[in-house]
């Protein structure tokens, strides 16, 4: 029953009027007012922010603000990969040979997330991590590694809440959500990074068309509430480095390629 009610909740909220209503009000003026609660509300570090506070003009402005250069250092090592977002480490581990993992006490197939049994295979075996983005961190997502965007495509509609009660009662969210699509060639293999929206708005924004992956550089941000999935390809000198539950800082180390002795 309460599934039910949640997700017929969800229906509600993600009709196109509600969306683009909450669209108007956070992108007007009138919500500059919001800007200082909000603020307070999530403990933002308003000294990170590209400019004051005072100089944003709606509360959609300031959600999706840069940060000053510097706020953030990312760790170059050569072997090193790191989290694309600001978040907190919600899940991690090991996909099952059948290329499953449990999230929430639902079961996720990498094929119903990526939506392609082909692109799929590679990760099998392989590592995956959740970031998820709560309203107080910084909402802009950069490349985890050096490499080749060799395919970037969009799936899902509506999309549901992606906090721990849109996890437990929701549709699995990270399989019908709005979510774009990046996969990645580097010299480690292959990687996925799944942006997934959020709050039935699913504003994914994408800064360009580039296929070249920096590490460390921007390549877009969410407008709304967000997760980011990321799925390395199996490699027996692949280890993680952070434990879940942790909070991260874009950039920070999540994990290393460690070359085995002979």
């Amino acid at each position: 029953m309460k599934k039910n009610l949640f997700n017929r909740f969800v229906e509600l909220s993600g009709h196109p009027f509600s969306s683009a209503l909450l669209k108007a009000v956070t992108r007007s003026r009138l919500s500059r007012k919001l800007i200082k609660p909000f603020a307070r509300t999530y403990r933002i570090n308003e000294e990170e922010a590209e400019f004051p506070i005072e100089q944003y003009n709606s509360l959609q402005a300031y959600f999706t603000r840069n940060l000053k250069k510097g706020s953030r250092t990312i760790n170059m090592g050569p072997n090193t990969l790191i989290s694309p977002v600001d978040g907190v480490v919600t899940e991690a581990g090991e996909i099952n040979k059948d290329q499953t993992f449990m999230i929430k006490d639902h079961l996720y197939s990498i094929k119903q997330i990526l939506g392609d049994e082909k692109i799929a295979i590679p990760f099998k075996g392989g590592y995956f991590y959740i970031f998820y983005l709560s309203p107080s961190h910084y909402h802009h997502f950069h490349y985890p590694y050096d490499g080749e965007i060799v395919s970037r495509y969009a799936l899902g509609t509506i999309s549901s809440p992606v906090n721990n009660l849109g996890l437990q009662l929701g549709n699995q969210p990270f399989a019908t959500n709005y979510r774009i699509i990046s996969e990645l060639s580097t010299i480690h293999g292959r990687m996925a990074m799944i942006k997934v929206g959020a709050l039935n708005v699913n504003s994914i924004h994408i800064l360009d068309s580039s296929t070249t992956c920096k590490k460390g550089e921007e390549c877009g941000y969410f407008s709304f509430g967000s997760t980011v999935i990321l799925l390395v390809e199996k490699n027996e000198s692949f280890q993680s480095t952070i434990a879940v539950n942790s909070e991260v800082k874009m950039g920070q180390a999540v994990g290393e390629w460690v070359a085995h002795s002979q």
